[in-house]
């Protein structure tokens, strides 16, 4: 019974939701409903209500008009939203004494448009919403640097069949990888969906709370997605290649991503687990065509190989809103001819990652006062895939803790701390310059606010 309340609650509640945390007012123009209809205490978490609107592919309508006619059916405006970020980073890497270049180790600031990296200073746009009764849409450009380019499209479009939902969603995406095509999980599973929001300038904040994106699944991405949903879980099925919207080509679908997802409830608890599994080889490189005289030039192709598991609970304890979060990931190395070409698992580029890039994560983040702040805590067990002179697969391990509070459904307020350990910080920089712990810190505090409207 309390499945099909969920469930039937989902239908009518979730479209506050959007599939990315700034996307939010784009369906909650075009629904009417509140954020926090569909968010697990604050953005970008989903609780079962946004599941529900995620998976049937962004087309539930509610309090705005539609223009209508035979085979017509769309919203009466366009939606669009804003997501824009300010912020303050400060890292111990080895710091710049003239002050004279971009360094975190004497601190950098980022305003909306002009990013101090890490996800602060930024600026995007979203068009989205209702496409028909079985499509939507949602596009996300971003703006700033001088320039405005299209990030991610993806157009699900969903059929029911009986009590659940099945189609096809075709995507490109320049960031977010294999699982932009339909990720619901809030395990890091798609790096829109964890308990941070903050990347960090390295990416040290998402690698800490996240398995699948320590191994490095998230990039460029294009292709279908094959999916299936209800309210008892998620299979997704998607061929793609490695060029997204900003180097996107003509060429097969020679990857594999499969991901898995049982959703559920243990007593109060919302509950999930699922596997997630990515394989074959496809372009990673474009490469170019044949003009006058100028030959052909073929693209780089590159192993897409690794697989992960995750769960996660949510529910209250005391009163208070807490949530409950695990990953495990590994990308072994694939070696062609001496070199690396698995993108996932070489961090570094070069091929000099040529052992298993794998991390264990568990994270928990507890309402301290419900809908409005939050504490937070994850730790990270890593192998780099880097190997020392002794051969041994260097250790990358993480504490991360953040606090966050809503000034505003829409405005959140987060402070994120990470501190890294372990044999890959002693290791020389791929780049030259020093020891990773001195090239790019083994501590980063950064400091937010995101504006979504």
């Amino acid at each position: 019974m309390k499945k099909i309340v969920l469930s039937i609650a989902g239908v009518m509640a979730a479209a506050a939701f959007a599939p990315d945390a700034s996307a939010v007012p784009v369906f909650a123009r075009q629904t009417g409903m509140a954020c926090s209809a569909c968010h697990f205490q604050h953005f970008p978490l989903l609780n079962a209500f946004g599941r529900a609107f995620k998976e049937g592919g962004f087309t539930m309508m509610g309090a705005e008009p539609k223009v209508e006619g035979d085979n017509l059916s769309i919203p009466a405006y366009l939606n669009v939203a804003v997501l824009t970020s300010m912020g303050y980073i400060k890292t111990n890497q080895t710091s710049d004494a003239s002050g004279s270049t971009k360094n975190y180790g004497n601190g950098v600031w980022g305003v909306p448009g002009v990013s101090g990296g890490g996800g602060d200073g930024e600026a995007s746009l979203f068009v989205g919403g209702h496409v028909s009764d079985f499509a939507g849409f949602l596009s996300e450009i971003t703006l700033g640097g001088g320039s405005a380019a299209l990030d991610s499209a993806k157009l699900p479009m969903l059929y029911d069949m009986g009590s659940a939902k099945i189609g096809v969603v075709p995507f490109a995406t320049n960031a977010q990888g294999a699982s932009y095509s339909m990720e619901v999980a809030n395990t890091g599973a798609n790096a829109v969906h964890s308990i941070t929001n903050t990347v960090g300038p390295t990416g040290e904040f998402i690698n800490a709370v996240s398995a699948q994106q320590y191994i490095n699944t998230a990039g460029n991405a294009t292709g279908l997605g094959f999916v299936a949903n209800s309210d008892m879980g998620l299979i997704n099925i998607t061929k793609y290649q490695q060029t997204g919207i900003a180097t996107g080509a003509y060429a097969s679908l020679g990857s594999t991503y499969a991901r898995v997802l049982g959703t559920f409830s243990v007593g109060d608890w919302d509950t999930a687990i699922g596997a997630q599994d990515w394989s074959g080889a496809s372009m990673a490189t474009p490469g170019t065509a044949q003009t006058g005289i100028t030959p052909a030039v073929p693209g780089v192709m590159a192993s897409t190989k690794a697989w992960a598991i995750d769960g996660q609970m949510q529910g209250s304890l005391g009163g208070m809103p807490v949530g409950f979060y695990a990953s495990y990931a590994r990308a072994p190395a694939v070696m062609v001819g001496g070199v690396n070409v698995n993108t996932f698992q070489d961090a570094n580029g070069g091929g000099n990652a040529t052992l298993t890039r794998s991390s264990f994560n568990v994270d928990a983040e507890l309402g301290i006062v419900p809908e409005v702040a939050t504490i937070g805590a994850a730790i990270r067990r890593g192998k780099s895939g880097i190997a020392d002179a002794a051969g041994n697969n260097l250790s990358d391990n993480a504490i991360y803790l953040t606090a966050t509070y809503k000034l505003q459904q829409n405005m959140l307020a987060r402070l994120s701390w990470v501190k890294q350990s372990g044999g890959y910080w002693d290791n020389q920089n791929n780049n030259g310059g020093g020891t990773n712990a001195q090239v790019m810190g083994t501590q980063t505090t950064e400091l937010n606010m995101y504006v979504l409207f």
